[in-house]
């Protein structure tokens, strides 16, 4: 069967043929007669500002191996995954602007992919993003083992197996994500129809149209004379509200209907509203600030980490544990990104929770300053000791009196 009758003949949501090249020739049209795909649902503001935030936040989090111990972990740095992951995925990309891409690709299509580049030991030491948009997962006929087709900007389409491509995907049936731009593609297209509107009308002139009534007949000459006149002098938004003359006895009759009484910029800002719900993302952090206050935006920050990041990242961490280490280091590496600072309060509150930890002896100097990223305090001036709450003295010390007794 030739590359392109495989390609139809997937039942994926990502290779469903009549949705598969909709998407090529400018996406499903909505109920509000906007067209909608995932390339141009990122002209939308809205669209754009929730997933920025979000792609951003996840690229910019540092993102390390661990090595298991007895008691907690430490960082792996001689892992070969950790400067794939913590610096440089591939020889033309940081790894900030990798995951952000990725990430990017996990908002708009739904799935994540990158091509693995696999030394003769089997380990990963490269990746390589590939284009959700030119890239489906299907199961093979004979083997059952799911692989991977991609078609290059060249137009040349290859097949890779499984083992060749870490995989990201998001809500869908377990194996492929759903794009959540297809999804919701009407309250996206409503946006899209509202700030539309709203770019014609103001192109158009800032009054909405009318009828000019004249008593009698204007000739051919005439009537050209006052068309041409009033579009000079009233069309466009630089000559909105100037002072229209009229003569003869022509009289203006406004139909339109304005703005605010359709309630235009309510519609647009619902939308704005709604597609941060799609994404879970505090309406403070698309631009919107109207029920914003100074007591709550510190909590919804951190409602944002818990809620909204924090299963990006769990799904980034599974994905690398299950796709990228070998089988043999599994039980002893994984990697974990590094999420305290985006959860730290303002200086007053943590100064107040470090002293609280720092009393009752489950945080040391050096924890303390750790989490301020901050530098040390050698050993010999007591940063690694834990104080005992009431006499505050060392631990050790407390413990040595204990034996004397």
């Amino acid at each position: 069967m030739g590359i392109f009758n495989q390609i139809l003949n997937q039942t994926s949501t990502l290779s469903n043929p009549k949705e598969w090249l909709s998407d090529m020739f400018g996406g499903s049209k909505t109920n509000s007669g906007i067209s909608i795909n995932e390339e141009n649902a990122m002209t939308s503001t809205a669209v754009y500002a929730a997933q920025k935030v979000i792609f951003e936040t996840v690229a910019s989090l540092p993102l390390f191996m661990y090595e298991k111990q007895s008691k907690g972990k430490d960082k792996s740095t001689d892992h070969h995954l950790y400067r794939l992951l913590h610096d440089q995925p591939n020889e033309e990309m940081t790894a900030f602007t990798f995951r952000e891409l990725m990430q990017h690709h996990l908002l708009t299509w739904g799935n994540a992919f990158a091509e693995k580049e696999i030394d003769g030991a089997g380990r990963t030491i490269a990746l390589w993003p590939l284009n959700p948009a030119q890239t489906i997962v299907q199961r093979n006929s004979r083997t059952k083992e799911l692989e991977y087709i991609t078609i290059t900007p060249d137009g040349k389409t290859f097949k890779l197996p499984r083992y060749r491509v870490f995989h990201i995907p998001g809500l869908g049936d377990g194996l492929v994500g759903k794009s959540p731009i297809r999804m919701h593609r009407e309250a996206i297209g409503l946006a899209k129809a509202t700030e539309e509107f709203g770019a014609r009308f103001f192109g158009s002139g800032a009054t909405p149209g009318g009828i000019i009534e004249y008593p009698g007949a204007l000739d051919d000459e005439a009537y050209e004379r006052f068309v041409k006149d009033t579009r000079d002098a009233h069309s466009g938004l630089s000559k909105s509200h100037k002072l229209m003359i009229l003569e003869q006895g022509l009289k203006y009759h406004q139909v339109g209907i304005p703005p605010e009484d359709a309630q235009f910029l309510e519609t647009r800002k619902f939308q704005t509203t709604e597609i941060a719900r799609i994404y879970r993302v505090p309406p403070h952090m698309v631009g919107d600030l109207e029920k914003a206050t100074f007591s709550n935006i510190e909590h919804q920050g951190i409602e944002f980490v818990v809620h909204t990041i924090r299963p990006w990242l769990v799904r980034w961490e599974q994905a690398i544990k299950m796709q990228l280490i070998t089988n043999g280091d599994k039980e002893t590496y994984f990697a974990e990104f590094l999420v305290d600072g985006l959860l730290r309060g303002d200086i007053k509150s943590r100064y107040e929770a470090y002293a609280i930890a720092r009393q009752n002896g489950w945080m040391s100097t050096n924890d303390i300053r750790d989490k301020e990223n901050q530098n040390p305090v050698p050993d010999d001036q007591g940063g690694d000791e834990y104080l005992v709450n009431g006499n505050m003295i060392p631990i050790s010390r407390a413990l040595k009196g204990g034996e004397n007794k």
